[in-house]
């Protein structure tokens, strides 16, 4: 009696796959097709959007393209930055970089008057971010953020298994911190306050986040994400690293992707309690943070002072923007990140398409506002230029 044969999927059984040819391959044996729909996926997934990133440019009516949609630092590292890299290169290709990273987390330690151990690094600052959901969360609890905040929250969120809480922002396009400490539940396990808010470019007062963090069990983390600090120039604002020394719930998020350009070599970092920077280590993705990144953190942060040079000029242009938009006849928000947030509800693709036609990329969240990142003087300068010709034009009716 012959064995039982296995059942076999009729369409694959009638797909075949030819490899190409190599010398001494017959090519006698065909590969069978694996049919993609076949692949058994998590349950869920297709529930998970992928990550939207900025636009590229467009080129413009005269030969020129500003992208102004990633909030990137429209300026290239520090000279100094530069040499150190290059003079690092050979080796650093060569060898897995350090995962405990001893030379960055001094300077970090150092610089925040905080132990080593608190400190805890990820390929920037939204990678610990989803290590925070992966290590505090279990399938179904809750991540509670507001909403528009940054993309990645809910994204990062469902990847966990966890459920997004989305809390709308007030009619100042802030955080709604009393509304956010109302949909704790017994569920909760992270809570993310952006701020600056991405994409609003609001903050909290640090009387507002005291009064919050009184009212948040002491058993959910509470997680600071300052990624645009930076370029904070309101006295009110609250300091992350002042919460994190009164508050053991309270962890610290910051990077070196925007005020320091390291966009591309993607480096950030958490300030937690021991455990918690335990925890975040053995969710971590080994040799994460590439040793060029490594030195380049260490660089930057000998060079700060040189730095907030740049920063000072890129906020002194983010207030010329804001006010040339209010001056065009839009009405942006008042902004202490790297970018201008314009709440346009309906018209907001309009707004995208008519900066688009100028050569310019801006992130657009459609029936909600577009968000321009402040770049060079000429780049801010196109930006005026257009939308000054868009409200001349007549064509759209600014949302109250």
């Amino acid at each position: 009696m012959a064995a039982e044969q296995p059942p076999t999927n009729e369409r694959a059984s009638k797909m075949t796959f030819q490899p190409p040819q190599h010398p001494g391959d017959t090519g006698s044996e065909a590969v069978p097709a694996v049919v993609p729909a076949d692949h058994r996926f998590r349950p869920g997934l297709e529930r998970i959007a992928a990550y939207r990133p900025g636009k590229p440019a467009p080129l413009g009516p005269d030969g020129r393209s500003f992208k102004l949609s990633s909030n990137e630092n429209p300026y290239p590292p520090l000279a100094s930055v530069t040499r150190g890299l290059a003079e690092a290169l050979p080796e650093s290709l060569a060898r897995y970089p350090s995962i405990a990273a001893p030379e960055v987390t001094a300077a970090l330690a150092a610089r925040f008057e905080v132990e080593p151990e608190n400190i805890v690094l990820g390929a920037g600052s939204v990678e610990v971010a989803g290590q925070l959901i992966h290590a505090l969360t279990a399938p179904g609890d809750e991540v509670v953020f507001a909403w528009r905040s940054f993309e990645a929250y809910p994204i990062l969120t469902r990847v966990a298994g966890a459920v997004p809480v989305e809390v709308p922002l007030d009619a100042d396009e802030r955080h709604d911190l009393p509304a956010m400490a109302a949909a704790v539940t017994e569920r909760t396990g992270v809570i993310f306050v952006c701020n600056p808010n991405n994409p609003t470019g609001t903050v909290v007062t640090r009387a507002e986040l005291e009064s919050f963090m009184a009212a948040v069990p002491e058993r959910v983390l509470v997680v600071i994400d300052e990624a645009y600090v930076h370029f904070d120039r309101d006295p009110d604002s609250p300091s992350g690293i002042e919460f994190f020394r009164r508050y053991p719930n309270v962890v610290v998020l910051h990077t070196f992707s925007k005020a320091y350009g390291l966009a591309g070599l993607r480096i950030g970092y958490a300030i937690a309690r021991p455990a918690v920077a335990d925890a975040l280590r053995k969710v971590a993705l080994p040799f994460g943070v590439s040793r060029l990144a490594q030195e380049a953190a260490v660089l930057s942060l000998e060079a700060e002072a040189e730095l907030d040079e740049r920063i000072d000029e890129l906020v002194r242009e983010r207030a010329r923007l804001f006010d040339g938009l209010l001056a065009a006849g839009l009405a942006p928000v008042p902004s202490q990140a790297n970018f201008v947030w314009l709440p346009a509800g309906e018209e907001s693709v309009r707004i995208a398409e008519a900066l688009e036609r100028h050569g310019i990329s801006a992130r657009c969240f459609a029936g909600e506002g577009v968000r321009v990142t402040v770049g060079l003087p000429e780049e801010n300068d196109a930006v005026l230029a257009a939308a000054a010709e868009l409200v001349a034009a007549e064509t759209f009716a600014m949302a109250d």
